[in-house]
């Protein structure tokens, strides 16, 4: 019986790469594009998305035993990266997508170019489904944890396209403020992973007396 429950797998999955994580990109990317653009982007990516989330699903005990890799790398590795992005989201700066200059002049390459960190291949979202997958090491668990990371995809692509007429009209100086405030939040997300993959490799802090 492994540790994790399915409803902590699916909570987990929801949190670090659920629709407040990733609405925000999309809101970014829909004001240049057209809404017949913003679907297709949308359905690629998520099926981008959900390959990526299955292979490291089903490949967990291969790809960490090959890179000779712990459960204790994956949550500094993850944290590290994930802190920042977020840190860039405060300063303004959007990893991944360029300057105007450097776009590829394909929008659903360009797109998808930029969505890379955030959903694509999220490195929280990868660091969770590589870490829970090494749970237990049964086919059934794997395709539990496959399935659970699936259904946040698909949460994230329906609302995606629900709310994109909504994301078109969103005001830029808006977005900004929201951009910093979740980045905020998200530096916050990278510290802890941080901080437990170094609790876990025998690492304790002095705790704070009032």
């Amino acid at each position: 019986m492994p540790d994790l429950t399915l409803s902590t797998v699916f909570i987990t999955f929801f949190a670090v790469v659920g629709p407040p994580k990733v609405l925000l990109a999309f809101a970014h990317l829909s004001r240049q594009r057209t809404p017949r653009e913003m679907r297709r982007l949308t359905l690629v990516s998520s099926a981008i998305a959900a390959a990526v989330g299955l292979t490291m699903a089903y490949a967990a005990d291969f790809l960490t035993e090959f890179f000779h890799i712990s459960d204790q790398s994956l949550q500094l590795a993850g944290g590290v990266i994930f802190f920042i992005y977020a840190v860039a989201l405060v300063l303004g700066i959007h990893l991944g997508g360029g300057s105007d200059d450097t776009r590829l002049p394909n929008p659903l390459a360009d797109g998808i170019r930029e969505l890379l960190l955030p959903y694509v291949a999220s490195p929280l979202a990868v660091t969770a489904v590589l870490v829970e997958s090494l749970d237990e090491d049964t086919w059934s668990w794997h395709s539990t944890v496959a399935v659970m990371y699936l259904a946040v995809i698909a949460i994230d692509c329906v609302c995606v396209l629900l709310l994109s007429p909504l994301l078109q009209r969103s005001d830029r100086t808006s977005l900004e403020v929201l951009s910093r405030l979740l980045g905020l939040l998200l530096a916050a997300v990278g510290v802890e992973l941080f901080l437990t993959g170094l609790e876990s490799v025998g690492v304790h802090f002095a705790e704070t007396h009032h």
